[in-house]
């Protein structure tokens, strides 16, 4: 049985990424600071670490090595959202939003990088549309899923000679936790909760477009109808992208 490592999976779409692989027969590992509500199973193990400490994180991720026979896919999913113009914004909580969806990302990477080499497996990145292109009042998140989405790219080409693929997942608006913000005063907020989306998917969906990509061997796969537009909008003229960004987006009046 094959074994998937999901970071963030008591979120909503790490739950429904993981029920898409386990019908499919891996066994999920799901890492996330709150484990409530999940239950270890033959096909799932919670781990219960908060991603952010680094001694905590590596414990966890060796203690996950020892118990399975290999790991075959590291899913990069945790993260959090910062809503807000970046006049009003300070330091403190730009770190917060890149050590949770950057820094933590890449020490998960350091602490599975052989075990994924052993395997000749994947590494698999959940960004964003704000990973390639820019997003109203979102400095901090944009600018953390741009660094995640180009240390991937950029692991893709060390890696290669190991057998591993490194796959990029960008969707768009996910609704994962609509009406549970829970906004702090610094605005970062839980992913999928934004109020200002467009065209939202369901996570069952967005999982379904991921794990298809991640199938067929897509090094980046755009998630959802606004994740496509964008992408062929940005590379055929950035310009007109930010105008449609600005129209549409700033008019929702995003926090």
């Amino acid at each position: 049985m094959k074994t998937a490592v999901i970071s963030g999976g008591n979120g909503g779409l790490g739950r429904a990424l993981a029920a898409g692989l386990e019908a499919q027969g891996w066994h999920t590992v799901l890492m996330d600071r709150n484990t409530a509500g999940l239950e270890a199973a033959v096909s799932r193990t919670p781990v219960a670490v908060d991603l952010t400490d680094t001694e905590a994180l590596h414990h966890a991720a060796a203690q996950v090595v020892a118990a399975r026979p290999s790991i075959d896919l590291v899913i990069y999913n945790a993260g959090v959202s910062q809503i807000g113009p970046f006049a009003g914004s300070d330091l403190a909580s730009h770190r917060k939003v890149f050590e949770i969806n950057y820094f933590a990302a890449v020490e998960m990477a350091r602490a599975f990088l052989l075990p994924l080499r052993a395997s000749r497996g994947t590494h698999l990145a959940i960004s964003s549309v704000a990973g390639f292109a820019p997003l109203h009042h979102r400095t901090a998140y944009a600018g953390s899923k741009h660094a995640l989405q180009g240390f991937f790219a950029s692991l893709r080409s060390e890696e290669a000679a190991y057998g591993v693929r490194c796959q990029i997942a960008a969707p768009s608006f996910v609704a994962t936790n609509i009406g549970q913000a829970e906004r702090g005063v610094d605005g970062i907020v839980r992913p999928g909760s934004a109020p200002d989306g467009i065209d939202y998917m369901t996570p069952d969906d967005a999982a379904a477009v991921i794990l298809k990509g991640l199938a067929t061997g897509r090094d980046f796969i755009p998630v959802g109808r606004v994740a496509t537009l964008a992408s062929l909008v940005m590379r055929a003229s950035p310009r007109l992208y930010q105008h449609l960004m600005r129209r549409k987006i700033a008019r929702e009046g995003a926090g």
